[in-house]
């Protein structure tokens, strides 16, 4: 398999090498959902880890009521309430918490967020292999700089590939839409990203609910620049400095969901999309998939209600009026096949190799209902070696980037990777899907800006209609070692490589 680097649970973004580790950890927080006392329950010995859970309810707020002193009486503490979703944030130490909570009257599924104790500290280094912008780049894309463009702008091939450029001479999108960053956290003071930024649409949701405090949503000093990157992508200024986003004209908003050992927790995500829901967010941008299981299946107690939990979240925020996009991954699986072989999960403890059915066991968000699910491509217009595919379940693919050996670009541009925003006023390169997905996010920033009173449905069928249609590549042997690396089903108007094909930003803006 010819792919970029490990995905190992974490952002979705292969910088060449690892994947990325990540963001803060449990802070204190100004949640505006409904918030319970931490008090803990009495006559429960709990003896067992500190783990985390989510527990979801039916029933309305008297059941919800009830099912909260359920929890205590199990030996759980609250740590904040989604009534909104029946999703509800729970501590314990009780070792029989699950079980006896799923026991409870109006408990659809309850289960355990990690199968590591939350005082766990793991691996902190930040992602191996982000391949650095030298001088000497930097100095020769701003010779070759019109007057129209940033100073590295003409080494971001990715903006040619979708049209970008030719958008910009007609719009850069509008203020009054916003796409939310739902990942490792933003550095907002980056002078490319500091004037489309909206403080008061950013949270840190890394404990499971929203933490308001000012900054709280940057990653801290040696933490991870991944969100970072996602958001120049969507929305670097056009300023004449730096790099340019797919819509520069659009707010950005940061959500933190990534602990500081670089998981994404069910909890944390929970209130990404909640927040995303209530803060008249338009558009999330997702890429990562949610620890520890890099698939979650339905016919494990634990991790049902897992995907039951995000899916009520992505659900309610696109009834809010959110458009949720995510990545697709980057293990080059076929997400369309009759099984995978998932030997990373749970990547918080021990993984346990297993062979699981991918229509059983998701992906989550990217193969939730309703979730824009995005591959990538290289610089050549080739599915890119490292990413997941499969018919039916690829929406639209946008660039990635791939290795420079195996789909150059065209000069001036020189890295076949993306370049973007870093954290301290700074440029790199990275690929991944989680490099595809935000400029799929940042397509839709456009056409919402077209159109602002499009709804969901009205936004993705517009972004579906305007990709730009591509056929199958078979035989796909990316790395030329006569081995066929990939097999792609389905005709040129949807199939498993490209889905309904490669994101248009020109389209986006004219129709």
């Amino acid at each position: 398999m010819a792919h970029l680097g490990s995905r190992r649970g974490r952002a979705l973004a292969l910088p060449v090498g690892l994947a990325l580790t990540a963001s803060l950890g449990f802070l204190p927080s100004g949640a505006s959902a409904a918030e319970l006392s931490d008090a803990p329950a009495a006559a429960v010995t709990s003896d067992g880890p500190k783990l985390s859970y989510v527990v979801n309810v039916d029933g309305g707020h008297s059941t919800a009521k009830s099912v909260k002193k359920a929890i205590a009486a199990a030996g759980g503490t609250v740590v904040v309430a989604y009534d909104q979703i029946g999703v509800i944030v729970v501590h314990s130490q009780n070792p029989d918490f699950a079980k006896k909570i799923r026991k409870a009257r109006g408990v659809v599924s309850a289960g355990a967020t990690r199968t590591a104790p939350l005082s766990v500290q793991g691996d902190k280094s930040v992602g191996g292999g982000t391949q650095v912008l030298t001088e000497a780049e930097a100095k020769a894309a701003a010779a070759r700089a019109t007057d129209e463009q940033d100073a590295l702008e003409p080494l971001q091939w990715d903006l040619p590939a979708i049209k970008a450029d030719k958008a910009h001479q007609r719009t850069l999108g509008s203020k009054r839409v916003t796409v939310g960053v739902i990942d490792t956290g933003v550095d907002d003071t980056h002078p490319d990203l500091a004037p489309n930024f909206s403080a008061a649409k950013s949270a840190n949701c890394v404990s499971g609910k929203p933490d308001t405090t000012a900054g709280s949503w940057r990653p801290n000093p040696g933490e991870s620049d991944h969100g970072t990157h996602v958001a120049g992508t969507i929305a670097a200024a056009k300023n004449g400095i730096g790099v340019t986003g797919v819509a520069p004209g659009v707010k950005l908003a940061g959500i933190k969901v990534s602990t500081p050992d670089g998981f994404f927790y069910t909890e944390a995500v929970v209130c990404g999309f909640v927040w995303a829901a209530e803060h008249g967010i338009d558009i999330t941008n997702n890429s990562y998939y949610t620890d520890p299981w890099m698939f979650a299946c339905k016919d494990d107690a634990d991790q049902k209600a897992l995907i039951e939990a995000v899916t009520r979240a992505t659900r309610y925020a696109e009834r809010k009026g959110t458009v949720n996009v995510a990545a697709a991954g980057n293990s080059a699986f076929d997400l369309a096949a009759d099984s995978i072989v998932d030997d990373s999960s749970p990547n918080d403890s021990t993984p346990g190799g297993r062979t699981i059915d991918p229509k059983k066991c998701l992906d989550y968000p990217a193969m939730l209902p309703g979730v824009v699910t995005v591959s990538a491509t290289g610089a050549k217009g080739l599915k890119a070696s490292y990413s997941n595919y499969g018919h039916g379940v690829i929406d639209v693919a946008a660039p990635g980037g791939d290795r420079t050996a195996y789909q150059p670009p065209e000069a001036p541009a020189v890295n076949g990777l993306i370049l973007s925003t870093t954290v301290n006023g700074g440029y790199n390169y990275k690929g991944g899907t989680s490099m595809a997905s935000p400029h799929a996010a940042g397509v839709l920033a456009l056409i919402k800006s077209r159109h602002p009173q499009a709804g969901p449905a009205a936004l993705k069928a517009l972004l579906y209609a305007q990709a730009d249609k591509r056929a199958c590549t078979n035989p796909y042997d990316i790395d030329a070692d006569g081995k066929v690396d990939a097999v792609c089903e389905g005709g040129k108007n949807k199939n498993g490589f490209y889905g309904a094909g490669v994101v248009d930003a020109l389209d986006a803006v004219r129709w």
